[in-house]
């Protein structure tokens, strides 16, 4: 039987290995930095890694350890290239991988073409995928376990107009989550999902701010979009060892607005 920590130290992934993919900017770079302060030695990637050294050095600052690696999410020999070189960096697997490199395209479905679908869903589905796979391969191998965590949407479970690949590649995700944790529980390889609602980031705040966000706002039950800060417990709880029995969870983190009056 595994010994949980004092409840202090719950939710602290000290010695673990993390890594985040999608990291250059808002919710993976969020999510490095709260693993960071959390103890753990933090990879984070991106397709380009030069767009990576300012969280590099801020994570520094804080007095942890902090590695750049280039990724890119739709290219499988990209993928394991990735962590055979996090495993020469750090000196093993990663025990923690946040599943965060997404993209989206706003069109209605009569206007989305072939390249669009391809971008969205081989980006946010497939790319996933492979990326959560290649990391269970490795934590099998290692036979030590690990956390996966996929970072899904609300519009997995909902919908909006004019992204449908977005949400069909969401609902994928959560699927898949459920999949692999099935599967792979019988090596202590847990595999979760967390379903952000609308978060302002540097990219959305000024859509957020308008009147079209403000109509959004107004359908939420707790009127309030997410903050960043939000999303810090959901994702050291599925890290940490105060998460240690749950796999295949779907964790919704959108203030009420799943269950928002249709």
């Amino acid at each position: 039987m595994t010994t949980q920590p004092h409840i202090e130290n719950m939710f602290r992934v000290d010695g673990q290995r993390a890594l985040v993919t999608g990291a250059s900017s808002g919710l993976g770079r969020r999510f490095a930095l709260t693993l960071a302060k959390a103890g753990a030695e933090v990879v984070v990637v991106a397709r380009r890694a030069d767009k990576l050294g300012a969280l590099v050095e801020e994570v520094q600052a804080l007095g942890g350890q902090c590695t750049a690696l280039s990724l890119d999410v739709t290219s499988g020999a990209s993928i394991v290239a990735c962590f055979d070189e996090l495993e020469r960096a750090c000196g093993g697997p990663a025990d923690i991988v946040v599943n965060n490199a997404g993209v989206t395209v706003t069109k209605s479905i009569l206007q989305h073409t072939e390249e669009d679908w391809d971008a969205v869903v081989g980006t946010n589905l497939k790319g996933g995928w492979m990326v959560a796979q290649e990391a269970a391969r490795r934590m099998v191998a290692a036979k030590k376990g690990g956390s996966i965590i996929n970072i899904a949407s609300i519009l997995g479970e909902r919908v909006a107009g004019g992204v449908a690949p977005y949400a069909i590649s969401k609902a994928g995700v959560v699927q898949a989550t459920k999949a692999m944790a099935l599967e792979l529980a019988r090596y202590d390889v847990r595999v979760n999902a967390i379903l952000p609602g609308y978060v302002v980031t540097d990219l959305n705040r000024d859509f957020l701010q308008s009147e079209a966000g403000e109509k959004l706002r107004a359908r939420i039950p707790t009127r309030r979009f997410g903050q960043l800060e939000n999303l810090d417990g959901p994702l050291l709880l599925l890290s940490s060892p105060a998460g240690s029995h749950m796999t295949g969870a779907i964790l919704a983190v959108d203030g009420g607005h799943l269950v928002s009056s249709l």
